[in-house]
């Protein structure tokens, strides 16, 4: 099972009716991350009206966001919203809000949080991340054309290749096309290609 997820942080800024509201997008992978970017934000903007966030990490499943003095639910749910919309995890947004003098109203500050977690979701690198097992093949060079024409029918991903007295390719398979690739390694190879497969682990495809 997948998930999507951003790059690295980015940061955008909008002005609605003379308030000024500036998101933050940043990649957590615990709670503990995630409140420390947040408190990160927090004293970056300590004279800020409000620094409303959410967040959403895969690990223990959790999903948290404050309004920060926002009436509830006008807030921290809209950019919790913004994150579930785009199927993002391991993800936290803070959005600052510095109050221009003018009252936006439930409706108005629904539409500015939202439009601000947007923004920034807009600006990130989205990242697909697959399950992925990290796999070995070694085999004989009269073996080697073959067997390169056949990965890309399978979406790998080469790590590394080295030309020994055997070539050994160090490549990454989707876990769902593992099986299949090594039936076609084995039955192209009528058995001389030897496959190892190794850990599983996440990555961007």
């Amino acid at each position: 099972m997948g998930y999507r997820t951003i790059r690295q942080r980015t940061d955008t800024s909008f002005t609605e009716r003379r308030s000024e509201f500036i998101a933050y997008l940043a990649p957590v992978a615990t709670n503990d991350e995630a409140v420390a970017f947040i408190n990160e934000i927090k004293a970056m903007h300590r004279k800020a009206t409000h620094n409303v966030y959410a967040y959403i990490v895969r690990d223990n499943n959790i999903s948290r966001y404050s309004d920060d003095g926002e009436p509830q639910g006008t807030a921290g749910v809209p950019v919790l919203d913004i994150l579930h919309k785009h199927s993002l995890t391991d993800v936290c947004c803070v959005v600052t809000r510095y109050f221009g003098g003018i009252l936006l109203g439930g409706g108005g500050l629904v539409r500015a949080y939202s439009t601000a977690a947007k923004l920034a979701v807009e600006k990130s690198c989205i990242l697909n991340m697959c399950e992925c097992y990290k796999t070995q093949i070694v085999m004989d060079y009269n073996l080697y054309n073959k067997i390169s024409y056949l990965l890309p029918q399978f979406e790998i991903k080469e790590l590394s290749s080295d030309f020994g007295e055997m070539v050994r390719m160090d490549i990454l398979v989707k876990e769902q096309y593992f099986n299949a690739l090594s039936d076609k390694l084995t039955e192209t190879s009528n058995g001389k290609v030897k496959i190892k497969k190794d850990q599983k682990l996440f990555e961007n495809f």
